[in-house]
Parts: structure tokens; sequence; C-alpha cells
């Protein structure tokens, strides 16, 4: 139910502002999702706007899901009505309204990233270009990025220095030749063709304009120029557009955004209504001033301060290690005592800015017997089995679709090799058609007659009969269970858990078809892979944690090179990026906050002795507390106000008396630190050599 009374002066202006441009500049925890489905709510219920005419985007499906549930619990089933989806959702919309307009058939089939790839180095065999000097990696990521900046591949050739561009030039052309033979689009063509088409057909884009009079866009700094002139060719005819977002967080330019967007927003639409949000109600105060310490650095911004009413809160923990290893020990020792006091794991988080850095952590961990959780590792759907499985539903929907068949003619093994695959590919490449429609004889054909026998029968069977008879007609069960390994019995219990995906489907849409389920299931990419139990302390890079909040953060590694990036330091711009990714990990946190680096680190097989990282310098000292002996001024040498008698000598073996702990025995040596076992309570400590509270016995 819509409330709102519950919403600060500034959100209910945000909320009640209906007509002409809008732009709301969201801080960090500051309720945006409360603010963007509540004037849902008020467009319908107050203003009496028709919900077919509101279309609401953002950036991932679990946000849009988020979206859809809140505004559904506001306003019952007329919620369903609403245009609330990903921008790619979106695009798929119009393409599926549109098909025939963009020489396209109705059974056409997405590409996923995989998919595209395999395109990609088939084209360049085809064109002679050797893939192992020329990386198809590097060539794919070049071609969407040329179709997110709306660069057809004349378009890119007018821009192309140099032998390598031209080789992206060539690709980029036969790939698009490879989609249409194949009736299939990749991911950047959801946004692309749909824009092309209003473009070309302007009486299509005013349908939409019609349609869309009232739009609203989350996490707006996040869009690329594709996203940007999408909204605002849909948004140019009634100009009521909401967009909401903070280009403090804009930390995704490796993907295409382009934080200019919301800093241009008031240039783009003529003296919009501007509202700040500010009010913060996630962290608390000593960690949101510490956050607007490191943001206000930040030269190309819009000013504002978050505050909160919120209590002051802890001070930030900082710790500097000694190397990698003490600085998962200390983090780990951290969080048990978080856990012995009661806290649950799943309000812990520990960030960092590359994958690489998770591997002590998790070590530590498991040491600890700790369970956890890696985001980002390998999801359900990109297993190997499921993406075999998904390629059979994808043939059977459509026959054209030579990526999912040449995945899958040999999977489980027929006897279908690579030179009989070559003469198929030889074969349609002179005829100018697809693979399956070439198949004709031997092998290929029996396998061709079980891909008919399917199609045949598809429309009678419900989702999870098609699965099942998929699994049990091309021997992918039997070939699994023949092999009798564990690995096996894994893949083999994965495929059969896909019928509880089918089924879901089912329950939640009623009778369904497969092109529907496809569609689904093709959009999805941030599908986390399911767990036994919730109760996980997270582990993930920066970039994936933005959107969430824990009670407790760790970021580790903040050291010059590392956090912020040593990449960014020839760029003022790159830097200024880091920085905001460094102000999203600080604003994950509720209640406690520590930071973390080390005086030397191995990592990518190099030792290393970094310098503390920058941020840490812009916090304020009155929000920081040294967790170690080390002083707050970031200094690298050991504290000169230590008592240290520097002629003692330590050998491994050697055993000591500690004032506090007792007795114990040196099983590391290092220039200033020796690491000693002490037996009661058994405990390893770092300790500096020569302390006045150390004896050698």
């Amino acid at each position: 139910m819509m409330n709102i009374e519950t919403l600060n002066f500034n959100q209910q202006e945000a909320v009640q502002t209906t007509d002409g441009p809008i732009l709301v500049l969201a801080g960090a925890g500051s309720g945006k999702t409360k603010v963007l489905t509540t004037k849902i709510a008020y467009l319908i219920n107050e203003k009496n706007i028709n919900p077919s005419s509101i279309l609401a985007i953002t950036f991932t499906n679990k946000a849009a899901k988020e979206m859809k549930s809140r505004v559904v619990s506001m306003l019952g089933m007329v919620a369903n009505r609403i245009q609330i989806s990903t921008f790619h959702s979106f695009g798929l919309l119009v393409v599926k309204e549109n098909y025939d307009k963009l020489n396209l058939k109705a059974n056409f089939t997405i590409l996923d990233s995989d998919d595209s790839l395999t395109i990609v180095k088939k084209v360049m065999r085809e064109l002679g270009y050797d893939i192992n000097h020329y990386n198809p990696k590097v060539i794919r990521n070049r071609i969407s990025g040329a179709k997110n900046e709306l660069m057809t591949p004349d378009d890119y050739e007018k821009y192309a220095n140099g032998e390598f561009e031209q080789i992206v030039v060539s690709v980029y052309r036969s790939y698009q030749n490879k989609l249409l033979i194949n009736n299939s689009l990749d991911f950047d063509d959801l946004l692309m063709l749909p824009i092309r088409l209003f473009k070309e057909q302007p009486s299509v884009l005013q349908t939409y304009q019609d349609r869309f009079k009232y739009i609203l866009i989350d996490e707006y700094q996040d869009t690329n120029e594709a996203q940007y002139n999408l909204v605002k060719m849909i948004s140019a005819k009634y100009k009521n557009i909401c967009v909401v977002g903070d280009n403090d967080q804009s930390i995704y330019s490796f993907r295409g955004s382009n934080y200019r967007n919301i800093l241009n927003f008031e240039k783009d639409y003529n003296n919009p209504k501007v509202i700040i949000l500010e009010e913060n109600y996630r962290s608390t105060k000593n960690i949101l001033n510490a956050a607007n310490c490191v943001i206000k650095n930040n030269k190309q911004r819009k000013e504002k301060n978050l505050w909160t009413d919120n209590e002051e809160g802890s001070k930030i923990k900082y710790y500097r290690a000694m190397d990698e290893k003490d600085e998962a020990f200390y983090v780990v020792k951290e969080i048990k005592k978080l856990i012995e006091n009661g806290e649950k794991r799943d309000n812990i988080a520990i960030l960092y800015r590359t994958n690489a850095q998770s591997r002590n952590i998790e070590d530590a961990l498991l040491r600890e017997t700790i369970p956890y959780k890696v985001v980002g590792s390998l999801n359900f759907y990109n297993r190997r089995e499921i993406k075999d499985l998904t390629a059979y539903l994808k043939l059977i929907y459509n026959q054209y679709d030579d990526i999912s068949l040449m995945r899958i003619i040999n999977v489980p093994k027929r006897g279908i090799g690579a030179k009989t695959i070559d003469k198929l590919v030889d074969k349609a490449t002179v005829e100018n058609r697809s693979l399956y429609e070439v198949i004709s004889e031997g092998k290929e054909l029996i396998f061709k007659n079980q891909i008919e026998k399917l199609r045949e029968n598809a429309e009678s069977w419900s989702l999870t009969e098609l699965v099942d008879n998929v699994l049990e007609i091309t021997g992918l069960r039997n070939s699994l269970i023949s092999e009798n390994t564990i690995e096996a019995d894994v893949r083999l219990e994965n495929l059969e858990e896909f019928k509880s995906i089918t089924k879901n489907f089912e329950d939640r849409n009623g009778v369904v078809s497969l092109a529907d389920f496809l569609m689904e299931i093709s959009l999805v990419t941030d599908v986390e892979e399911q767990r036994q139990t919730s109760d996980l302390v997270t582990l993930m890079t920066v970039h994936s944690a933005k959107g969430l909040e824990f009670d407790n953060v760790f970021i580790i590694g903040l050291e010059e090179g590392i956090f912020p990036h040593n990449n960014s330091f020839d760029s003022s711009e790159e830097l200024e990026e880091e920085r905001r990714l460094c102000y999203v990990a600080i604003t994950r946190a509720k209640k406690n906050l520590w930071l973390v680096n080390a005086r030397r680190r191995l990592l990518y097989g190099n030792d290393n002795c970094n310098p503390p990282s920058r941020f840490i310098n812009e916090i304020d000292e009155e929000y920081l507390q040294s967790d170690n002996q080390e002083k707050i001024d970031n200094r690298i040498d050991i504290p000169s106000s230590i008592n240290i008698d520097s002629t003692t000598e330590y050998q491994i073996g050697d055993k000591i008396i500690h004032d506090e702990f007792g007795e114990g025995i040196v099983v590391g040596v290092d220039k200033f630190i020796i690491t000693v076992a002490f037996s009661y309570p058994a405990e390893i400590k770092k300790l500096i050599k020569g302390h006045k509270s150390i004896r050698k016995v």
C-alpha cells in the first residue's frame, strides 16, 4: 500500500513531481528504489495514469524483479500491466513486435557471449585469420563495443586504423551475415536494432512514444551510448522522464557506461526539475563521513553530502598487515569474533578490487571451517551440461541456429568428427544456408531425425516433458549413466534439476511456449548458484557489491597499485572512477567497517611492497581507529615509539617468554617480525623483534 507520509520531504517531492523531465540524484542508501516504486503507484492511484503507459527500466533482472514485486504489493495485479524490465528485455519486446521489419523470422534466437565467441572464431577461420595470433575474445569485445556505440561495420571502417582494426571490420561484417543466416541476435542487437528501427521508421517510434508516456530509468549513471539514445528517443515526444542515479557510484566504464550522461541531463532536457536525496538510511555517521571524505576529492561530480540520523557508530578499524597471509589471518580472526558474538555469517562481506585477491582469504576461511561463498563464480546456467541442454532446446525452436547445432551435433558422442562437420560447413557456406538444412546423410542425419522427432512433438508436450524427452531421445541421460563417475552423476543431477526450473516456470505462468521460456533464460545474466545454506560469509569484488549492503564489511588490499589499481595511474578520469569504486565499497557497510592492507604482497606471482592506498589518507583521522600498533599516518616503517632491542637475534626453534602470552616457540623469522606459536591458549602471534615484552629462554 502506498504511504507517502513515510517518505522524507525530498523523497515526497520526487514522487509528486510527475510531468516533465526530472533528475533525482540519489546518494547511496537514500531509498531510491522506494522512491521509484512509490512514484509508479502515485502515477496510477493519484494521477490516474494508465498502467500500460508507464515504462520503468533498470539494469539487472534481479533489480527489475525486486521493483516489480514491490509495485505488486502496492497495487495488486494491475501492476502486471506496467512494463518493468531491463534495457535488454525492453529491446527484446520491440524486436519481437517488429521482427518482420528487421528482416527476422518470428522464431529468432538470442546468442549468449560464448555463442558469439564461437561465431567470431568460425568467421576468423573462414577468412584465414589465425585465432592463435589474433585473440578472438578481443575481436568479439571490439564488435560489442562498436554495437554499443551504435556503429555498423561500415561506420567502424571509417575509424579503423592499422591492420588489426581492419581485421575487426572484416570479422564484424561476416559475423553480422552469419547472424542473419542463423536467424539469431546477440545481446547488443537487442539495443542496436530498436534504435535502427526507430531511426528508419519514425512512425514505429511514435507508436512507442504514444504507448509509454511516462518513463522512469534507474541507475542512469550506468547507461551506455545505446541505452542513452534509446531512452532519449522514446521520451522525446512527451518528455515525462524521471531518471534516478548517483554520479558518485558510476563504476562501469569498462562496460561502456558513461557517467557524463547523468551530468549532462540538464543540458539534454531543458530546465528539468533536479531533486537531491542526501539522507542515508543505511550506514552509521562515522561510515558515511568517511565516504564523504573520500568522494569529495573527485572533480567530475555534482555536489552533494550524505548525512544520516543513524547513530554515531564504531570508528572504522584500520589494520596494516605484514603480508597477504597476515591480512587474511587478521580478517578471519575478526570474523570469528563477530560470529562468537552472535553475528550471522550472511551479515559479513569481504570486498576486494580484483578476483585474484580472494585466494588467501578463502584458504584462511577453510582452515577455520567458516562457510563462505564467492559471488561471481560459475553459475548454474554456465555449466557445460546445462549449456548443452539449452542448445538442444534452442535448436528445436530454431533449426537455423548453427551455433547451437555445432555445440551438440556430437554431444553425446555419435561418431560425427571434425571432418564431417567441416564438410557441412563448406556446403552451407557455398549454398548460403544453415547447417541443419544441408544435412542429408550419415550419422548426422540420425541426429537430425532425433531433432525432427522432438520438434514434431514439442507443441503437444509441456516444457518439463520436452526436457525429459530431450534427455532420453538424444542419449544425454544414458551417456552420463554409463560413465558411472562422480562427475557424471553430478552433471546428471544438474540436468534433472533443470526440470525443476521448467516446472516452476510452468506453475508461475500457466501454459507457456518454448519461445517464452528460452527468452527468459536468455536474459538471465546474474543468476547466483543455489547453495544448501544461505548463512555464508560473502566474498566479492567491489563491482559485484554495488546495490548490496551488509552489517559488517571488510575492504582488503587497500594499497597503491591494487586499490586504486595501477592501470588508473596515467588517467585522472580512471583514478576518479577508482575513487567512486572506493566510495561504493565504503557505503556497503551498515554498522562496522574494516580497512585492511599489507606492507608486502605476493600477487600474480610477484612480491610487491605497496604504499597504503591514497584513499585511506583522504579519510579524516577522527573517523579511524588503528587496529594494530602502527599509527594512522600510513608510515611503512616500524613506529619509533615502540621500545625495541635491535641487537637480539632469533632463529626458528628458539624458545621465548612473552609477558602476556607466556612460553612460545619461534616458527618464523622476518626482518622486523618473529612468528611465535604459543601453547596455552594454542595460537600463533606475530611479534616485533626485540620488543621489551619478549625474552629469549
